[in-house]
């Protein structure tokens, strides 16, 4: 049987070392669905349960192998679909290749059934790179172009494929002549470091800082020990931004774990004394968590210029690789004789880990949230992969959760969008079958799309090397973090119309599809419940039930939030007088438990 362009398509993005797409079917890519069902030993397809969910998986692909993720959905309403997750990819500087079927070539311009313009509607997610193939030639240069500019620029790009093109014979070699583009599969990533004379001026500013704060992101992923080397050399605190969470372990001397307002005290503390600012790989983007401008000196390092000195005015920007630049830079460090200011952060840090755990033990109605997290961390499995939705579960991610060296973990960032924990999840389950992967979800997450990327799980979960997959559901019947974002930052009482959410037995569902389900809503069953789950034979999904009212208080409150926040009781908020003994509680029990 002759070569069609789908087939050559499918195995050129074999060449390109993918593994794994993942997507629905539809008419619109029938082509590439035969193709791939040829190639089944080569390139396999992962059947998800929404294209949403296909773009969600090909960006946890890229996050948790820094491979390119690849994602395909048929035209129209299934191009569509695949918009948040791919801005999810984008806006986390993820390489990720869409591939989208489109209307015939023939009925192009006739107002046919799904014809969309795609080009236009991919222009920004993918706007390094989008195209639409009108000719079998073509294919090569586009698949091409497509794969190396998203492992290039670290972003999203797209292949737009006419399904009436799709089945038509290859042409894997274009004609030798003028006006055609000949192109390869060869790419390597470069190592990019700065100049010799930048360095130095970066270590003569570190040298003479006498308070040195280190922030580090996702950027600075691979280069643990250049950081923690550094940070020796200089006596610093290291805080890190919620994508830089396994960056380096908590338990290294002088970190201070998550900055911002699903922060830590010590770091905020740390941010508001320090007189020099190291920031490796993170955009971290909201200045009121970092120092105020002429408080400290700042130098940066980050592999994308553009994201160099747009959050604090830097002395020094270097643009280069975080390991690289970072082991370049240490030869040119003296090491710090004065310890005093990390000793101070060290003493901190463990004051605030006494807070943590004195707010999880106290009492709610029926279950501390932060108690389940609280259990969770010691019992965290060597080289397990975290993942966390959007919502209060990413504060008590941020928080309660205690990174080890080998642990991989990662959520939305940029977007911060709800649905991604699940599809996460799978992603890091696909790829890396033989460690355990927990995904920690809300209620309002979890009613949204994870329940029914459970039926993916429940369909590939015996071809994994383990089955410890476990799903933390957080059931509080109210979309919490908006709740609390009402209350603080508007004034503005709990709105029931809007935030309470039905009611649902997530624990019996994930029984009804084959999977354990386990419901806790007693706090002495839930360390039995994690020991559980992580030990079963088969996928778990726990379903704490959870009091809302607990406050997912900042690291600092401002005399603005306690405004608004009193604000809010003013006006009679639902529940309030159990919602203000749990803010009572989780003060007066962190300050007991420190």
């Amino acid at each position: 049987m002759a070569q069609t362009t789908a087939d050559f398509i499918v195995g050129r993005i074999a060449e390109w070392g993918v593994k794994r797409i993942y997507g629905y079917p539809g008419d619109g890519i029938n082509g590439m669905l035969i193709a791939l069902a040829k190639a089944r030993d080569t390139v396999d397809f992962v059947q998800v349960r929404h294209e949403e969910m296909a773009a969600f998986m090909a960006c946890g692909h890229a996050k948790f192998t820094g491979e390119v993720g690849v994602c395909i959905a048929t035209s129209g309403p299934g191009a569509i679909h695949l918009l948040n997750g791919l801005y999810d990819a984008k806006l986390d500087h993820q390489p990720v290749v869409a591939i989208v079927g489109q209307t015939a070539r023939a009925a192009m311009g006739g107002h046919y059934q799904q014809e969309v313009d795609l080009v236009s509607l991919f222009k920004d997610v993918a706007g390094e790179y989008v195209h639409m193939a009108t000719t079998p030639t073509q294919v090569r240069h586009l698949i091409d172009r497509a794969f190396r500019i998203a492992k290039a620029q670290r972003t999203v790009t797209c292949v737009i494929l006419p399904n009436d093109l799709q089945e038509l014979p290859a042409e894997p070699v274009p004609p030798h002549m003028h006006s055609t583009v000949h192109s390869s599969s060869s790419f390597s990533v470069p190592v990019v470091v700065p100049m010799e004379q930048d360095l130095r001026r970066a270590a003569d500013i570190l040298n003479a800082g006498k308070k040195v704060a280190m922030l580090v992101g996702a950027g600075a992923k691979g280069a643990t020990e250049e950081v923690l080397a550094v940070a020796d050399l200089l006596g610093a605190g290291i805080a890190k931004a919620l994508l830089g969470k396994a960056v380096v372990p908590d338990d290294a001397p002088g970190v201070t774990g998550a900055i911002g307002l699903l922060g830590t005290k010590p770091s905020w503390d740390m941010m508001k004394g320090c007189d020099t600012l190291l920031m490796v790989g993170t955009s971290f983007p909201y200045p009121e968590f970092l120092p105020e401008e002429g408080q400290a000196r700042g130098i940066q390092i980050d592999i994308d210029g553009r994201m160099l000195a747009i959050r604090y005015p830097m002395e020094i920007a270097l643009c280069g690789d975080a390991r690289e630049t970072l082991r370049l830079l240490k030869p040119y460090l003296e090491k710090k004789t004065d310890r005093s200011w990390r000793d101070g952060l060290v003493k901190s840090m463990a004051e605030w880990r006494a807070t943590l755990a004195g707010r999880a033990k106290e009492p709610a109605k029926p279950l501390n949230p932060q108690l389940v997290f609280h259990e969770l961390s010691p019992r965290l499995p060597s080289g397990a992969i975290i993942t966390s939705d959007s919502g209060s579960s990413a504060n008590w991610f941020a928080r309660h959760l205690d990174m080890r060296p080998g642990m991989m973990a990662s959520l939305s960032g940029n977007l911060a969008t709800m649905g991604p924990g699940v599809p996460y999840a799978i992603a890091a389950k696909m790829e890396h079958s033989g460690k355990p992967v927990i995904a920690l979800v809300g209620d309002g997450a979890m009613q949204m799309n994870g329940m029914n990327e459970l039926l993916t799980v429940a369909k590939y979960w015996h071809r994994w090397k383990t089955p410890t997959f476990v799903v933390l559901v957080l059931n509080n019947r109210d979309l919490n973090q908006v709740t609390w974002e009402l209350r603080v930052e508007a004034g503005n009482p709990k709105i029931p119309a809007t935030q309470e959410i039905p009611d649902f037995p997530f624990a019996s569902y994930a029984e009804s599809i084959g999977l354990q389900g386990i419901r806790v809503d007693s706090p002495d069953r839930v360390a039995w419940a994690w020991e559980t789950a992580l030990s079963a034979d088969k996928p778990t999904l726990i379903e704490a039930v959870v009091d809302p009212e607990v406050p997912p208080l900042p690291p600092h409150i401002t005399y603005d939030q306690a405004k608004k926040f009193a604000s809010a009781v003013w006006k009679n908020d639902p529940n309030m007088g159990h919602m203000i003994g749990q803010v009572f509680r989780d003060w007066y029990g962190g300050k007991r438990g420190a």
